[in-house]
C-alpha cells in the first residue's frame, strides 16, 4: 500500500475536535455551583442561628477556607486538561492552602479542657453526619469535573485527579458551611479534613479510569 494511501485510509474516519475553552468552562462550573447552592438553601436551609453567627470569624474562617480550596482546585484541574500545562507546581499550592487552612484549629486551644473536654468537642456523632454530608453535596462536582477531564487531555492524570477531588471536596465542604452549626476550629479541623479525604481518596482512584487520555 502505497504511504499516501495508508495516511488516507487513516485519517478517513477523524473528525475535527471543538477547541476547548476555558472561559466557558468557568462559566459552567460557575453556574451549576450557584445553582447547587441555591436549592441547598431553598430545599435544606441555612443554620438557624445564621444572622448571630455572621459576626463570628470562626464562620467565615470554614466558608473561606473550603472556598479557597474549591476555586484553587478548580483552576488546577482546568490548567491541566491542556497537555501543554504541567499540575505539579499548582497541586503543591492547593495541598498547602487546605493544610494550613485546616491545621489551623488544631493550633487554637486543641487541648484545652483535657480529654473528656476534647472527645466532647469532635462530637463524633454530628463530625460523622458533616463527613456524609461534605460527601454528598461534593458529588455533583465530582461529575462535572469528571466530564471536563474526559474531555481534555491531562498529561498527568493522577494530580489532576487530586486536585479534582479536593476541589470537589471543598466545594461540598463550602456549600455546608452555611447549615454546618459547629464553628469550633478544632471539630471543623478534624470532621472537614476527614470530609476532604473521603471525596479526594476515591476521586484520586476512580478519574483515571475513567479518562481516555
Amino acid at each position: 500500500m502505497a504511504t499516501e494511501t495508508l495516511i488516507e485510509s487513516l485519517v478517513a474516519d477523524l473528525r475535527p475536535v471543538k477547541p476547548r475553552n476555558r472561559s466557558t468552562e468557568t462559566l459552567i462550573l460557575a453556574g451549576l455551583g450557584a445553582l447547587q447552592l441555591l436549592l441547598f438553601v431553598v430545599i435544606y436551609g441555612v443554620r438557624a442561628d445564621f444572622m448571630p453567627a455572621m459576626h463570628s470569624s470562626a464562620l467565615w474562617w470554614k466558608v473561606i477556607s473550603m472556598g479557597v480550596i474549591a476555586l484553587l482546585g478548580v483552576a488546577a484541574v482546568l490548567r491541566s486538561l491542556d497537555p501543554a500545562n504541567a499540575i505539579r507546581t499548582n497541586l503543591g499550592r492547593i495541598a498547602a492552602v487546605a493544610a494550613i487552612a485546616l491545621a489551623a484549629g488544631w493550633l487554637i486551644d486543641a487541648g484545652a479542657g483535657g480529654r473528656e473536654a476534647l472527645l466532647a468537642r469532635l462530637n463524633w456523632h454530628h463530625g460523622l453526619q458533616c463527613v456524609w454530608m461534605v460527601f454528598i453535596l461534593s458529588q455533583p462536582a465530582v461529575i462535572g469535573l469528571t466530564l471536563l477531564a474526559r474531555h481534555g487531555a491531562p498529561t498527568d492524570l493522577p494530580r489532576t485527579a487530586l486536585a479534582a477531588g479536593l476541589a470537589a471536596a471543598g466545594w461540598g465542604g463550602f456549600v455546608f458551611a452555611f447549615a454546618c452549626p459547629f464553628d469550633d476550629p478544632l471539630y471543623v479541623a478534624v470532621w472537614y479534613t476527614v470530609a476532604v479525604i473521603a471525596v479526594a481518596a476515591p476521586m484520586r482512584w476512580l478519574l483515571p479510569k475513567l479518562t481516555r487520555w
